[in-house]
């Protein structure tokens, strides 16, 4: 996402500073052109205090999906956005845009990535700083895990497991539409408040995959995993992690689907959501036999 932030930015004429763990290691930023690196991290002050100098707004779209022993969701969702509106206030940078996620809230039931997200967006709104709170929905294009892990499945795979019956909802969005959003959310002043960005259609699962079949011009077996054995093999997974791909939360959030009760995208920024096939057909263009076009459906 970040990469996709800055690249917009700079196309709308944009003056942009990153904080990078490595600047040896983020080439690609400095290709760009017009990008200021500061090493650092999210714990330091000194290169937050470098970062924010002089800054008009900053966006904030740091996040983690799973837990290490040095990375924790409160540490990074709760503490990081901490140190970040501590540092902006400080420099008196006029804007915050701040990246959560669709379906964060605080209620006990919910995950530790949806409520340390709810916890972040409250540091946020508390912080006296003018702000834009962005909650979006799977993010589809390149980098995208979920949807790069879907793919490979139906490419490589003779059949393609599915977890419970599949009809769990998402509403996938495309990685440039939230760029745009987020470009949109620092210039517009007008601006203000949390906002659920996601994608024209709502899919299930299998819907997901149909897409992607169509796409690679493939059919797949399907072999529905119980969803019981998927939780035993997730809870298994935490004692031995390479034996399972996805954590108790993940499936959890998986089968609590991501759609938007009130989507935001084009009422209030006036994006126009790419469709779902089209992405797809895009990413999978490289795959796809010769006849299979990967140009946008009418």
């Amino acid at each position: 996402m970040g990469g996709a932030v800055v690249r917009r930015l700079l196309r709308r004429g944009h003056e942009v500073r990153a904080l990078v763990r490595d600047p040896a290691r983020a080439g690609p930023l400095a290709d760009l052109g017009g990008v200021e690196l500061v090493p650092g991290s999210l714990q330091e002050e000194a290169p937050l205090a470098a970062l924010m100098a002089g800054a008009e707004a900053v966006v904030h779209l740091v996040g983690i999906i799973a837990e290490t022993r040095r990375q924790t969701f409160e540490a990074v969702h709760v503490g990081g956005t901490a140190g970040i509106a501590a540092a902006a206030r400080a420099a008196g940078v006029g804007r915050m845009v701040h990246m959560s996620a669709l379906g964060a809230r605080a209620d006990a039931g919910a995950t530790a990535y949806h409520r340390t997200k709810a916890a972040g967006e409250e540091v946020v709104r508390t912080s006296g700083i003018p702000h834009v709170i962005l909650r979006p929905s799977l993010i589809a294009g390149a980098g995208s895990v979920p949807l790069r892990m879907m793919i490979d499945m139906v490419r490589l795979a003779p059949f393609v497991p599915v977890v419970g019956d599949g009809l769990y909802r998402l509403q996938p969005v495309w990685l440039d539409d939230v760029a745009e959003v987020f470009a949109l959310a620092v210039e517009r002043p007008d601006l203000g408040g949390t906002f659920e960005i996601a994608g024209a259609d709502s899919l299930t699962w299998n819907e997901m995959l149909d897409a992607i079949e169509a796409a690679l011009a493939v059919s797949r077996r399907r072999v529905h995993v119980p969803v019981g054995v998927v939780r035993f093999a997730a809870h298994a997974g935490m004692a031995l992690p390479n034996l399972s791909p996805i954590s108790p939360d993940q499936l959890r959030m998986l089968l609590e689907g991501s759609t938007a009760g009130r989507n935001a995208i084009e009422g209030v920024f006036g994006v126009r959501p790419r469709r779902f096939a089209d992405v797809v057909r895009e990413m999978c263009a490289p795959y796809a036999p010769a006849g299979v076009s990967s140009a946008s459906a009418p």
